[in-house]
């Protein structure tokens, strides 16, 4: 089974089941905030459009778009802060992520 411990692979297509096994991660720490840290996975792993899947997938199971990092930053101004990283910025907005005004951003 391919998942999220299968490296990463420029050009890859990635099936609806890999991109939703990225759900079922969980933060070692526990003072993580557990759909950040899945949001944060996902971000770092995939690639825009399987991403974007994976956001549908996200919001469909009721997880938490504005989850907060241990500094109260959401994913989306983790995501801004990157100049490389609009398409992403933009699927997180268009389902609904906002940023923190408190982070600065």
């Amino acid at each position: 089974m391919s998942g999220p411990d299968k490296p990463k692979v420029i050009g890859e297509e990635w099936s609806d089941e890999r991109v939703k096994s990225y759900l079922d991660l969980t933060p070692w720490d526990r003072s993580i905030n557990a759909d950040y840290f899945v949001l944060s996975r996902a971000y770092e792993s995939m690639r825009a459009e399987d991403f974007e899947r994976f956001i549908s997938f996200f919001v469909e199971a009721g997880r938490d778009l504005n989850a907060e990092d241990e500094h109260g930053a959401t994913i989306l101004d983790r995501v801004a802060l990157h100049r490389r990283s609009a398409e992403y910025a933009r699927v997180l907005e268009n389902a609904g992520a906002q940023k923190k005004a408190a982070a600065g951003n």
